[in-house]
């Protein structure tokens, strides 16, 4: 797997991260968050308020990968 990912979408907070590893495409949902010190991080835990924009990107993403096949 690359260092950088393939392509990246974010809706709000969440963001769909896909990584290509030789045309194998994988997707990481995560959520930004501030810490208690001001400090943005992610985490892969959701909030029910999150679900609709996490199936969003995954539906864009699901988009995106059709795409990267369909031009080879």
């Amino acid at each position: 797997m690359s260092n950088q990912p393939a392509h990246k979408i974010k809706l709000g907070l969440t963001t769909a991260t896909i990584w290509n590893n030789d045309g194998n495409y994988s997707v990481d949902i995560t959520r930004s968050y501030r810490d208690g010190q001001g400090e943005w991080n992610n985490t892969s835990s959701l909030f029910h308020s999150d679900l609709l924009n996490a199936a969003k990107c995954a539906e864009r993403a699901e988009i995106w990968i059709s795409r990267q096949h369909a031009t080879r």
